[in-house]
């Protein structure tokens, strides 16, 4: 299919954004990387590249879009469920068990996240900062301390419990090479990510919990 054949913007309609934001993320997905072609975004899409410059500006602009659109859901989930009746170890639980499948369903988004604010001026870095990872560290922190005021967590560091989590997380479904070359599997498939939900929330509350 060559650009003539493509879609344009008039003809694309008021979805056009949004799908080439997810083919974007099913490109990165599929391939276990942090980058797209222009061209392989437009024949996955069926849409003209030109609307990338449209809509985004350029690459980068469609890659900051991405981590917006994905980063906010977290942000949003997080805040609803730091709204819940719930006690602190309930809803830490839960809280990794959403992790594991957000990594599972966007295996690139802390590669991307680390790209982004890895090449960015200091002003773009910081609105990334303010947007997303702050909101978290608050999350953590205000959980952590209500756990350990209710007798139920240790007092830990919340700054290192954010590594800690997020990369558990993010790790395994990073790392399909080592599957592939050591383990003969390179699918992510919903067996393995129930299978590290489950094996995620044991280890990292077996650490936070209070020792009796």
């Amino acid at each position: 299919m060559t650009d003539s054949a493509h879609k344009t913007d008039g003809e694309a309609g008021a979805g056009a954004r949004d799908l080439l934001l997810q083919t974007a993320s099913d490109i990165m997905r599929e391939g276990d990387i942090v980058d797209i072609s222009l061209s392989e975004l437009s024949l996955r899409s069926g849409l003209n590249s030109a609307l990338v410059k449209y809509y985004f500006g350029n690459k980068a602009g469609l890659m900051r879009a991405l981590l917006d659109r994905d980063m906010a859901d977290i942000v949003t989930s997080v805040d609803a469920l730091m709204a819940k009746d719930m006690a602190p170890d309930a809803r830490l639980r839960r809280h990794i068990g959403a992790m594991v499948d957000t990594f599972y369903k966007t295996p690139y988004l802390n590669r991307l996240l680390m790209r982004l604010v890895r090449e960015s001026d200091d002003e773009e870095a910081q609105r990334i900062a303010n947007a997303y990872l702050m909101p978290l560290h608050r999350a953590y922190d205000r959980l952590i301390k209500d756990g350990v005021k209710q007798g139920l967590f240790r007092n830990v560091n919340p700054q290192l419990f954010y590594f800690t989590a997020t990369g558990a997380a993010d790790r395994f479904f990073s790392a399909r090479l080592v599957l592939k070359h050591c383990f003969d599997t390179d699918t992510l498939t919903a067996e393995l990510r129930d299978a590290y939900r489950e094996h995620c929330i044991d280890f990292i509350m077996a650490g936070i919990l209070a020792r009796t």
